[in-house]
């Protein structure tokens, strides 16, 4: 009796178990991973499942807001073998390929995210009832930077023959995702980079043992003319700082003491270049430090900004080539922009009208260069031995206007003087008035 009892007990569950296979149907879904796509490149996104039940439908979704909000994008009705994209925008773009299968042609970065693929069978038991599985894959989506740019910080600025300088040249990469790598090169060559971090808007007003940990230090020693050099690219107060040395007068070198130059008896020629120097340049190893930031983008891109400073040469960087360069795993070889470091040379004048009147409004506006200038030179109008017309000492920009000349003005000569960290030239022009007003 125990023994019948013992079988029937199994004999019992076997047919339970029958009894559930019976209402519920074999379902699953797995869908394979996918490497990263390039924008505007085809994506396939394919569905596999097992079932031994009759296939209802195959629901593809785009997850969005980390999960909570799922958009379908695409169906296949089985009952009716259709199938039909949920996307007014998009329609036309996905294809249904072996009915789980859903092409994207030319891909967006807006298309990187999650997907759900929901198959849907009928149950055994009732054609109402609808037994569900889903799978999900991540699509990511990279994007080339599409532009890259140099410029150099704080310009237009002027030169100094007395005091020296940092430079900073600023990389900018536009439109990358993931983010690309940025570096500098000079003449060709990979430039040895101290890296740091600048520091922000808060560290900026905190205390100086703070300002410290951030800033980068300059551990060059003393140079030919023993003074000792500026131990940082911050002042105390954790603001941009350049590199002070000691005024010319007080530099001076065993048993020889340096005067200093006297502008009011220095002889200014038609143009002048100016080419002299203090004793203070450095060596052909300068210190270059690197930082570098990432801006977030609503697009899901970054703009990548890198910074590149050390302490201006005239004399070494002049004509030097510096190039930026970006690589990114979407890019089989690397973007590259390239910049040469110019002081201006002999600038071209421009006078109009070229035969002025009395009463006449005149211009005088610099047309060009007689080489391409890097960075972007600073331009200061002058009248030799007086003012200008407006009562003015000087005045900047590209342009001078003369207002109603009068004829005190015939013969008088104006200086430009067109300048960047590398160098300054002068050029004059005189004005000359013809005849009286009528």
């Amino acid at each position: 009796e125990r023994r019948w009892k013992k079988i029937s007990r199994v004999d019992c569950l076997l047919l339970l178990a029958l009894a559930n296979n019976n209402n519920n149907r074999y379902l699953t879904v797995t869908i394979e991973p996918l490497p990263p796509v390039v924008v505007g490149e085809t994506v396939t996104l394919k569905c596999n499942f097992k079932t031994d039940g009759r296939l209802r439908e195959i629901v593809w979704y785009r997850v969005t807001d980390g999960g909570t909000i799922k958009q379908k994008i695409f169906t296949y009705d089985a009952m009716f073998n259709t199938n039909y994209s949920h996307m007014e925008d998009y329609r036309r773009r996905e294809d249904l390929v072996y009915q789980s299968t859903v092409r994207l042609p030319e891909v967006r970065i807006s298309d990187n995210g999650p997907y759900e693929c929901h198959v849907g069978i009928y149950d055994r038991a009732t054609r109402e009832k609808v037994v569900l599985a889903s799978g999900n894959v991540f699509l990511t989506v990279m994007s080339p930077p599409n532009n890259i740019s140099v410029v150099a910080e704080n310009t237009p600025a002027p030169f100094s023959r007395y005091q020296a300088q940092n430079f900073t040249l600023v990389c900018t990469a536009k439109g990358g995702k993931p983010a690309p790598s940025v570096y500098f090169k000079r003449d060709g060559e990979l430039i040895e980079v101290i890296s740091y971090t600048q520091p922000s808007t808060g560290e900026q007003g905190s205390s100086a043992a703070g300002v410290r940990g951030a800033r980068p230090l300059i551990s060059r020693d003393l140079d030919d003319t023993k003074l000792q050099r500026s131990l940082s690219l911050l002042d105390p107060e954790g603001r941009a700082a350049h590199l002070y040395t000691e005024s010319p007068q007080r530099v001076h070198t065993q048993g020889q003491q340096a005067s200093e130059p006297s502008p009011a008896t220095e002889v200014i020629p038609e143009t002048v270049v100016s080419r002299e120097f203090p004793r203070w340049v450095h060596s052909t190893d300068p210190l270059y430090y690197f930082s570098h930031t990432h801006i977030p983008q609503s697009d899901g891109s970054v703009v990548v900004q890198a910074r590149l400073t050390w302490t201006l040469n005239p004399q070494l960087d002049n004509d030097a080539l510096f190039s930026c360069e970006v690589k990114h795993p979407a890019l089989s070889m690397p973007m590259q922009t390239e910049v040469t470091l110019a002081a201006p040379k002999g600038p071209k004048l421009l006078m109009s009208p070229s035969r002025a009147k009395v009463g006449d409004t005149v211009r005088i506006t610099v047309q060009g260069f007689q080489n391409e200038v890097f960075p972007e030179p600073l331009f200061t109008w002058t009248r030799v031995g007086g003012r200008l017309l407006d009562g003015s000492t000087e005045r900047e920009g590209k342009e001078l206007i003369l207002e109603r000349v009068p004829a005190e003005l015939n013969g008088s000569m104006y200086r430009c003087t067109a300048q960047n960290p590398l160098g300054s030239t002068d050029t004059h022009t005189r004005l000359i008035v013809f005849g009286t007003c009528a």
